[in-house]
């Protein structure tokens, strides 16, 4: 399997997440770029997050963000 752009452009929106605080969400805005924008609505139809346009984490979707913060940390600190 291989990184496609769609997968980046998800990942990315995972990662703008603050896993310190579930009661911290995001909104992605209309300004925020089509590709960011399908991202999030690509998130909300797997059940990573709770509106199409950002919302909150579910449980899938804390897990996913986690991973996928964990993953960014250690390739950036190399």
């Amino acid at each position: 399997m291989s990184w496609t752009p769609e997968i980046a452009a998800e990942l990315e929106v995972l990662c703008l997440y603050n896993l310190d605080s579930m009661q911290e969400g995001i909104k992605v805005h209309s300004s925020a770029g089509a590709e960011r924008v399908a991202a999030a609505q690509r998130l909300f139809e797997k059940g990573l997050i709770s509106q199409d346009d950002g919302g909150y984490l579910t449980s899938l979707g804390l897990e996913t963000a986690a991973h996928a913060q964990a993953v960014l940390t250690v390739l950036a600190d190399q």
